[in-house]
C-alpha cells in the first residue's frame, strides 16, 4: 500500500510543479536601460505593471527636405525626446511557445509622443525649420538577445503640429542598441 502512495506522490508532484510553473506570470522588467546605435541616445523604460510600461527616449534624428522652389535638399539632424506609453501584449502567448520574454522582449501597442527640436545641422539659408510635437498610436516589437543585443521597430498613425501647420503623421522608428545594467 505504501508503495502504491509512493507512485502516486511521484506522477502528481511533477505535474503540480510544472502547472505551477505555467501560472507563474510574466512581467515586464521594472527598470530598463538602453543605450540605441543607429539613431544615437539613451532610453529608460519603466514598467509599473505587469505588462505596462512607461518609454523615454533621447535621440538624435536625421531628416531629408527638399525643395522645388529652389531645386534645393537637405539633410538635417534633429534631438527628438519621446514618451511612450506601452502595453505589451503577447508575453504570456511568447513565454508558453519558449520564446524570450526577458528585458520585455514582445510586441506592444503604445500611445506615443515626441517632440522635435531645431536641427543641430542643416542648411537654413533656404529652408525653415519649426520645431514640432508628434502624437500617434504605434504598434511595435522589441527583442532582447542573449548578450543584451537589443532590436527594436515602431509604426503607426497620429498628427504633426507645430506654430505653422499641422499635419498627418506616419512615425516609424527602427533601433539597434544595447541593454545596460542589470
Amino acid at each position: 500500500m505504501t508503495k502504491n502512495y509512493f507512485l502516486l506522490l511521484l506522477f502528481i508532484v511533477p505535474f503540480s510543479v510544472a502547472q505551477a510553473q505555467e501560472e507563474a506570470p510574466v512581467s515586464v522588467a521594472k527598470n530598463q536601460f538602453k543605450i540605441n546605435l543607429l539613431f544615437p541616445g539613451f532610453v529608460y523604460e519603466h514598467g509599473f505593471s505587469e505588462k505596462n510600461t512607461l518609454y523615454s527616449e533621447a535621440s538624435l534624428g536625421f531628416g531629408y527636405k527638399y525643395s522645388d522652389y529652389y531645386d534645393k535638399s537637405d539633410v538635417y539632424v534633429v534631438p527628438i525626446i519621446t514618451e511612450q506609453f506601452r502595453h505589451y501584449y503577447n508575453l504570456e502567448k511568447r513565454a508558453n511557445k519558449d520564446k524570450r520574454t526577458e528585458r520585455n522582449s514582445g510586441n506592444y501597442l503604445a500611445l506615443n509622443a515626441s517632440y522635435f527640436f531645431k536641427p543641430l545641422s542643416g542648411d537654413t539659408e533656404y529652408f525653415s525649420y519649426v520645431p514640432s510635437s508628434t502624437v500617434a498610436a504605434v504598434w511595435g516589437l522589441q527583442r532582447t538577445y542573449k548578450g543584451r543585443f537589443n532590436l527594436e521597430f515602431n509604426i503607426g498613425a497620429g498628427v504633426n503640429f507645430s506654430k505653422c501647420e499641422t499635419k498627418l503623421a506616419l512615425p516609424f522608428n527602427f533601433t539597434l542598441g544595447w541593454v545596460i545594467g542589470k
